[in-house]
């Protein structure tokens, strides 16, 4: 192979100036998640193909076009997991975690698709999920809808984005409005682009959702399916709108809401911006009560979300929200001596100042030199042992972001000097 490795187009690595505010974002979900009693489940990335082809649904863009599908050594054919919801539900039945209980379980993690890479759209890339087992009614969904509202709160990003529902209905119902959007359709086939016709046969509700301005006009001319929504289903989306208005949460209905996959019946969501250009949707979800049945199991209602995190990261401003990245303390050593000590007191600031951000500088220099990292680490304070405060069981302080004299402090008093000069709890 000549040149230089590259990684896989639409597959990116995430450098250290990015990764505090990715470590920001997952404690903030970690948290909403735990506020909410959801309990964390962790999930293979590489599932039987089969899993997918069952509950996605094989005439989707993603089942069709998208997974990344191989065979294995043994001939079995897996695929790298295109989506979250299909793999919790399997663990769910695997492990008995539906056996007359109800759960409510969230995960994170990376999901891959073959797609055109742009902002917003990668081939890796990483969601937040949640998924609610065995509970039934309207007020699970709006639960679902109010934790995501308060993630946007807590993001400080409630301005940006707005929440699109809608509802799906029976698979009955669907099965009926199918029959008739497949005729109208029938009647305008000139003014189908290529997608939309290859969607007619096999998929013609993803046809709504078709994002091509020339298609438009002719969409909002199909029939509605409010005229074919089954009873139980329309007092579900009534019963849940009902709940988002006494919550105060603002929304839209949009009766050409669709998902992407076969799974969802009756409530469907979107929270939408309009700061990522065509890549739009921030967080996605609804219903799917018949894919427990469908993998095998007993009838369980069940509902969920997905947060796209790229597009979330692409929401916050630079330099908002971050995890701090830099030392608070840099630790210069200059000597045989003062080298073989530095190490020994470093663990013992750790240890006795738990979550101290500590750099020992490594591999030698002079103090010149060592003083120059410590002011590029961009620590509060430098940390400085030589030949003279090794003997003397003492450490130089010297803080590195105002002015203020230096300071000799011994071992048994660095802690505690420490503590006061960072204020640390």
């Amino acid at each position: 192979m000549s040149g230089t490795l590259q990684a896989i187009r639409g597959m990116n690595d995430i450098l250290p100036p990015e990764t505090p505010r990715w470590q920001w974002l997952e404690e903030r979900l970690c948290e909403l998640a735990s506020a909410y009693g959801y309990q964390e489940i962790r999930l293979p990335i590489v599932e039987q193909t089969a899993l997918f082809e069952r509950s996605i649904g094989t005439a989707t863009d993603i089942v069709e076009k998208e997974m990344y599908t191989f065979t294995d050594r043994n001939g079995d054919s897996l695929t790298l997991r295109p989506e979250g919801t299909a793999g919790c539900v399997r663990a769910a039945l695997q492990h008995g975690l539906l056996h007359n209980q109800s759960q409510r379980l969230w995960y994170r993690g990376p999901m891959f698709r073959h797609e055109r890479p742009q902002k917003g759209r990668y081939r890796q890339f990483h969601q937040f999920g949640v998924e609610v087992f065995g509970l039934a009614g309207p007020d699970i969904d709006a639960e679902l809808i109010l934790m995501s509202a308060r993630l946007w709160r807590t993001l400080e990003l409630e301005e940006v984005v707005r929440l699109e529902l809608n509802t799906l209905g029976s698979p009955e119902a669907r099965a009926a409005y199918r029959d008739v959007l497949v005729e109208y359709f029938q009647r305008h086939y000139e003014q189908l682009d290529e997608d939309s016709r290859r969607r007619l046969s096999r998929n013609p509700l993803r046809i709504l959702d078709s994002k091509n301005p020339a298609m438009a006009g002719l969409i909002e001319g199909a029939p509605s399916f409010s005229d074919y929504l089954d009873e139980a289903s329309r007092e579900h989306f009534e019963g849940l709108r009902r709940l988002l208005d006494a919550a105060g949460v603002e929304y839209k209905v949009n009766p050409r809401l669709v998902r992407g996959l076969d799974y969802y019946g009756k409530t469907v969501f979107e929270w939408i911006t309009d700061r990522l250009g065509a890549q739009g949707t921030v967080c996605a979800g609804g219903r799917y009560d018949g894919l427990v049945e469908q993998f095998g199991g007993r009838p369980t209602p069940a509902v969920g979300y997905a947060i796209g995190l790229e597009r979330l990261i692409g929401l916050l401003e630079d330099g908002q929200h971050a995890c701090p990245a830099s030392p608070q303390v840099y630790l210069i050593a200059v000597g045989d001596a003062a080298q073989a000590q530095a190490l020994v007191l470093a663990e013992r600031l750790r240890d006795a100042l738990p979550g101290l951000r500590l750099l020992l500088h490594c591999g030698g220099g002079s103090f010149k030199s060592q003083f120059r990292r410590a002011d590029r680490s961009g620590a509060e304070l430098a940390l400085i042992l030589g030949e003279e405060e090794v003997a003397e069981r003492c450490a130089g302080i010297k803080h590195l972001r105002r002015e203020a004299g230096q300071e000799r402090i011994g071992w048994d008093a660095l802690p505690g000097r420490l503590r006061e000069l960072l204020a640390l709890d």
